[in-house]
């Protein structure tokens, strides 16, 4: 198998690989499926390298270097470096950053034209797609259940300044020849949206396919059921790929300064314009958010999103900075045992 056809590229083999390339297509608990130039397979991570190394434990997308056992379950030794990932926090007691997918180029953020419409929803989800290093797309999905959709779409663009939206009826067919441009081969896609928006239907609309199980909404408030129970790769005919997740629904504000400033630039403009450089923007003069407000060119709204995001940002910050250096110091002291045991041995003390 040319595994090209799923993104890799010759260049993303370190120097000093050991081992043969694959990608992770999708994860089973402990157990991993992968495509290699083998074809289909399994894997499972070397203890050495994952739990008693400083390797990154890999998600789906991600693309690792296996040792490939022919008859059984390779292992997977090393997972190469990331160009995108959402991640969340680990919800083990360990409690450190968690990735859920990797590896993909466009995130589609995904709402529905029914009561899932929600712009703090669209906020939040903006703000974490620009901080995967992907470039978002929304797409409003379940456009038969409206009579007019245009208005839902303007109130779209005016949250995501720069980002295309696009209406689409899985049912009908209506909109779906526009996500074409995104479908490239070799292209990987993620999908990012709460259960019932149309995930699965819509996978299975693009793919020309019953690919997964479609489950209803309840009624009463449009709330849908998790349809996908673990994370998988979806290969389409035409050679896109679909990243579709049951972690997606749980994102948290994990390490998204960047992605703040790409969502809400619109607030980010004014900032560093007030009178004073220490500004509260609060009840100083000069304020240029606040003249901003007042004069029409900032919604309020928006400003109080921004700063609620960013406090809920910073909490998550002060507490990454302290998980990460204390994985680093794990890493670290795992580093140095295993060089003082390869010591022992080259002198004979073992």
């Amino acid at each position: 198998m040319d595994l090209r056809k799923y993104g890799f590229m010759p260049e993303m083999m370190p120097e000093d690989a050991q081992g043969i390339p694959a990608r992770i297509t999708a994860v089973h608990k402990e157990r991993y499926a992968l495509v290699c130039e083998y074809g289909v397979t399994y894997g499972r991570l070397k203890t050495k390298e994952y739990y008693g190394g400083c390797e990154e434990f890999p998600t789906v997308g991600d693309f690792v270097l296996i040792n490939y056992i022919p008859n059984g379950d390779s292992r997977i030794i090393r997972t190469l470096p990331r160009n995108s990932f959402f991640s969340r926090r680990d919800p083990a007691p360990r409690e450190m950053e968690q990735a859920v997918a990797s590896n993909f180029d466009y995130v589609f953020i995904m709402q529905s034209l029914n009561h899932d419409f929600n712009a703090k929803r669209l906020e939040r989800y903006l703000t974490l797609a620009w901080q995967s290093g992907a470039a978002p797309v929304i797409v409003l999905t379940k456009a038969d259940l409206v009579d007019e959709y245009d208005s839902y779409i303007r109130i779209a663009e005016g949250y995501a300044v720069g980002v295309p939206v696009y209406a689409v009826s899985a049912k009908t067919g209506a909109g779906l020849d526009a996500l074409s441009a995104y479908l490239m081969p070799g292209k990987t896609i993620v999908f990012l949206g709460s259960s019932g928006v149309g995930k699965s239907s819509l996978v299975n609309a693009l793919a020309d396919e019953e690919i997964m199980t479609v489950n209803g909404i309840r009624e009463d408030d449009s709330k849908g059921r998790h349809t996908t129970t673990h994370r998988q790769l979806i290969m389409l005919k035409n050679g896109a790929m679909l990243i579709d997740t049951p972690g997606m629904r749980e994102l948290g504000m994990w390490d998204v300064s960047s992605g703040l400033g790409e969502a809400f630039t619109d607030v980010e403009q004014y900032l560093g314009k007030c009178r004073f450089s220490d500004c509260k923007h609060q009840t100083e003069p000069g304020c240029a958010i606040k003249e901003a407000i007042a004069n029409g060119e900032l919604s309020r709204k928006r400003w109080e999103s921004y700063l609620s995001l960013k406090a809920e940002a910073k909490y998550s910050d002060n507490k990454t900075d302290f998980l990460r250096q204390k994985q680093q110091r794990n890493k670290n002291i795992a580093k140095f045992n295993r060089k003082k045991k390869s010591e022992r041995k080259k002198y004979g003390e073992v």
